[in-house]
């Protein structure tokens, strides 16, 4: 074999390795796949089973309510066999829910066994009517549970709404009214909400004029204004005996507290007041202006120290006279 045609098979051999190898990892998930959803399948097929057998046990339960059923032959067994697949293979869901399914089955047909016997012997069926009709009410509960919280039990369901369970019967064809006396929604709801179920909002306690009469009566409300009140009065002081051990010594020697007294507060010098000037009010009298004469008529001034006429030359008061403003009328 030459060097090529080794190299040709041994990239062929590679090549065949890994699509085998491919095909069988697709293979296997498939296969766990097609588990997966049949599984699921399976656990939906319960729930069905079990409301179809519901849904005839209630229609037999009202047969027998009405006088309609005269044969025990009239009363069916109940069968499941989807359940009893399941439990006999082990499957991811929890088997717990599975075993209270399966104990809602067994105690419907110890129900149904004890009403085909007062059937056959002529007894009243009232009795075991209500029994099973108490054990077709847990079952309804159950099956609620199973489809819509999983499987989970009561106490740790999530909070739900009346009206959700509700409208879950009312979709799967459980008629309220199906049983002669009883609303059937009602009682699954108080059903689930005895077995610890959180179910919102809350049973009324009273009706509203109850409540109302109740919350508004004055005359018995002893803080109400035609009623008794109630003065409240402060509780006395607790007395506490000081007892002293004898044993101890350092307990007898009350420690008194030192009475620090308060300095004297300092004096304070009073500040002398501002001295202030008297005010002169007396009124200057302004001098009486003096008249300078022009031209002619003006009299040589005389010094009364060296008796000289003052010499007052012409120009000085004509430049006195330029610089008085001259009042003139504003043109408009």
């Amino acid at each position: 074999m030459s060097d090529a045609s080794f190299q040709n098979f041994l990239v062929g051999g590679l090549l065949v390795l890994i699509g085998a190898v491919v095909f069988m990892a697709w293979s296997v998930w498939r296969y766990v796949d097609r588990e997966r959803d049949m599984e699921k399948a399976s656990l939906e097929g319960v729930g069905h089973e079990m409301r179809i057998n519901l849904q005839r046990l209630i229609a037999e339960l009202s047969a027998v309510a009405r006088g309609e059923v005269r044969m025990p032959s009239d009363l069916m067994p109940m069968s499941f066999p989807q359940l009893k697949s399941v439990l006999s293979r082990p499957v991811e869901s929890s088997h717990l829910a599975l075993s209270v399914i399966h104990a809602s089955y067994e105690e419907i047909d110890a129900r149904k066994l004890d009403m085909r016997t007062c059937l056959a012997e002529g007894e009243d069926v009232s009795l075991p009517l209500e029994a099973a009709i108490t054990a077709m009410i847990s079952a309804l509960g159950t099956l609620y549970l199973w489809e819509e919280h999983k499987g989970h039990a009561p106490d740790v369901a999530r909070s739900t709404r009346t009206w959700d369970v509700r409208d879950w019967m009312k979709k799967h064809k459980f008629n309220a009214t199906a049983l002669p006396g009883l609303h059937l929604r009602d009682a699954v709801v108080e059903s689930l909400r005895n077995f610890g179920m959180t179910l919102t909002p809350k049973p009324l306690t009273h009706t509203a004029n109850e409540y109302y009469a109740m919350r508004y009566d004055r005359m018995a409300d002893p803080r109400g204004p035609f009623g008794r009140r109630r003065i409240k009065t402060a509780p006395p002081p607790p007395v506490i005996e000081a007892v002293a051990d004898e044993a101890d010594p350092e307990l007898e020697a009350v420690v008194e507290p030192e009475v620090v007294e308060a300095a004297a507060p300092e004096p304070v010098a009073e500040t002398p007041a501002e001295i202030t000037e008297p005010v002169d009010h007396t009124v200057v009298e302004a001098e009486p202006e003096v008249e300078i004469a022009t031209g002619e008529d003006a009299a040589p001034a005389v010094d009364d120290a060296s008796g000289e006429p003052e010499a007052v030359a012409a120009s000085e008061v004509s430049a006195e006279a330029e610089t008085e403003p001259e009042d003139k009328p504003i043109p408009a």
